[in-house]
């Protein structure tokens, strides 16, 4: 069955046809989701939220630009009105800080060490910095996804960066008092 007709069958609300669309498409939103979720069963929460708005909406789809650009669209939305509706975004009144960048050399860092310290950072550091920074984002685009200003979403990712920079360091000087 072609793209198109899995569309359509799915638009005609055929459960067969919706399976498929989950076996085809679910692991690569549920990496999106676990990107932006605190854990594993929240990441499967909104992945199962993502799939019911999906088959609500796929009538919508017009089939101009990617399906899977469309997907990933509502499963990050879905995820981030989690977080909406949870109140992590309440205080936007934060002021501004430097702007850190965090060098990692990928010989120094383990991938999973570094990706473990994204999961951990809070909420609302931890979706802006993966919405900027992994996602491509610009923060005007940022702000008006969560309901924030841009400076909050400024501030978010640089003290994001600033965790994660202190946590490669801490992580790094460890290695080096090993190896003497």
């Amino acid at each position: 069955m072609s793209l198109d007709q899995l569309i359509l069958s799915c638009k005609k609300n055929d459960r067969h046809a919706q399976s498929e669309l989950y076996k085809l498409y679910g692991s690569k939103l549920f990496a999106l989701c676990l990107k932006y979720s605190r854990n594993k069963t929240e990441a499967e929460d909104n992945l199962q939220d993502a799939f019911i708005t999906i088959y609500k909406k796929i009538s919508q789809y017009s089939h101009k630009g990617s399906f899977e650009g469309w997907l990933k669209r509502i499963a990050i939305n879905t995820t981030l009105q989690c977080y909406r509706r949870k109140g992590v975004f309440d205080i936007i009144n934060e002021d501004q800080i430097e702007d850190v960048s965090v060098d990692i050399d990928n010989d120094e860092v383990d991938i999973d060490f570094l990706l473990n310290c994204i999961q951990e950072l809070p909420d609302r550091y931890r979706l802006v910095f993966n919405l900027y920074v992994l996602d491509g984002y610009s923060h005007k685009e940022i702000a008006e996804m969560l309901n924030i200003t841009t400076g909050t979403t400024k501030s978010n990712l640089a003290r994001a960066r600033l965790i994660l920079k202190d946590k490669v360091e801490y992580y790094k000087s460890g290695l080096n008092s090993q190896l003497l």
